[in-house]
């Protein structure tokens, strides 16, 4: 019991736990919204009159409630919409500002061989495996080989 008592009291999992419960209830909020007064105004826009997300068509003796899936489209549409831009731009943009991604591009040589390019302290080129003659030490600089 004190591993499992441990394991759900672990900070991320309250955290995705919470996080489920906020997405359903601003699921509920935006089904909501949309079926109040986004369907209607498509009903309108189409001239369906009344509740667009009753509106079935029926071919032979199976019916086809096409307003239903009209309604969940645009549901899905905004909760898509609202998550990227409420929840993903934020925090794409704080993680760049708080942690900018600096590649560093390590010098590079040609492969004798095959011509590739290789990083300037590699012993073998990656691409046809031929040994490399040794790079002479820049001063200041320290190499340290596992051995």
């Amino acid at each position: 019991m004190k591993g499992f008592r441990s394991f759900i009291l672990r900070g991320n999992v309250v955290d995705l736990a919470v996080g489920i419960v906020i997405g359903a209830a601003f699921t509920a909020v935006v089904n909501g919204f949309v079926s109040a007064f986004l369907t209607p105004l498509v009903g309108l826009a189409t001239g369906a009159t009344g509740d667009m997300s009753r509106k079935t068509f029926t071919v032979g003796a199976t019916t086809f409630p096409y307003g239903a899936f009209v309604n969940a489209a645009i549901s899905f549409l905004l909760l898509a919409g609202a998550l990227y831009f409420l929840v993903v731009l934020p925090i794409n943009k704080l993680h760049e500002r708080l942690a900018p991604h600096q590649d560093v591009q390590a010098p590079k040589r040609d492969c004798p061989e095959c011509l590739s390019p290789v990083p300037a302290q590699a012993r073998r080129c990656a691409s046809c495996t031929v040994p490399l003659p040794a790079v002479p030490a820049q001063t200041g600089e320290t190499t340290q080989r596992a051995g």
